[in-house]
């Protein structure tokens, strides 16, 4: 569990600096750019490690106005050992509730420095009017998806924003074919960032985004500064994605109503 008391993921950088500031023996210093492929952090799930993947992002729309906006870092994550329980639909079948995600307490969620305000959120029985991308939406007709919940976040300070996602499919085999897909390499698609108060232009610049799969749920935090900027390093987008993500904290809770929720140690 989490200093802040959320059983959801800790994450740490593996290295505080941009690969293209990386100390290298008799070569001149180089200007801080992001190089496209260069592992830059690294998720610990319980003692699973995933790699962070740098992709080119931003927000461009399609022609019907919707962000086709994508993570300029992308991190996915194995499944969670703990939600085995929660592996398919069937035992778990009743649909989230918008209040059920988004309860009184994480109406403002926070992580050290950095707290935040809900600013909108939504709950979509239609997965394809919520993403884009073709083979995203195939897969996620594939896979069962009935339900994509949204939730747009705003820091108190006004300089970050972020958008938490959660995805209910069939099972967590079409849980972790989704997480593929969403990764900005696959280039199939992405979830549209729900747009609230001072989250109109959520996706330009520089955002990233972290998946995780809990049993037949997927859930997203993808969070960037207010307007796009750069960050300093990794570590403020990663603290402010473990606040972004709190309410992710319902798998838990659905884990507990099982009548034989299968956890291991």
């Amino acid at each position: 569990m989490s200093e802040s008391g959320s059983r959801m993921t800790t994450r740490k950088a593996e290295e505080d600096f941009w690969p293209a500031d990386r100390p290298q023996p008799s070569r001149p210093a180089r200007s801080r750019k992001l190089l496209i492929g260069v592992v830059v952090a690294v998720v610990v799930i319980v003692a699973a490690v995933a790699t962070a993947v740098l992709v080119m992002g931003g927000e461009e729309e399609t022609g019907g106005g919707r962000s086709t906006a994508l993570p300029t870092v992308f991190t996915p994550s194995m499944a969670n050992r703990d939600t085995a329980g929660l592996a398919r639909r069937t035992a778990d079948p009743r649909p989230l509730a918008e209040g059920e995600v988004f309860t009184p307490a994480m109406k403002s969620v926070g992580y050290r420095k950095y707290a935040f305000t809900l600013a909108g959120s939504d709950v979509s029985a239609d997965c394809k009017a919520v993403t884009w991308g073709a083979r995203l939406q195939a897969d996620l007709a594939k896979h069962g998806c009935n339900q994509v919940v949204r939730g747009a976040y705003v820091s108190r300070d006004k300089a970050h924003v972020g958008q938490f996602i959660a995805i209910n499919l069939a099972d967590q085999e079409g849980a972790v074919q989704i997480v593929r897909d969403l990764n900005p390499e696959a280039e199939t698609g992405f979830v549209v960032p729900l747009q609230a108060p001072g989250v109109q232009d959520f996706g330009r610049g520089f955002s990233a985004a972290y998946a995780q799969v809990y049993g037949h749920y997927v859930v997203v935090a993808w969070v960037q500064r207010a307007g796009g900027a750069q960050p300093a390093n990794l570590n403020e987008m990663i603290d402010v994605s473990l606040a972004v993500e709190k309410p992710g904290d319902f798998v838990w809770g659905r884990l507990q109503l099982l009548p034989d929720a299968r956890r291991t140690s």
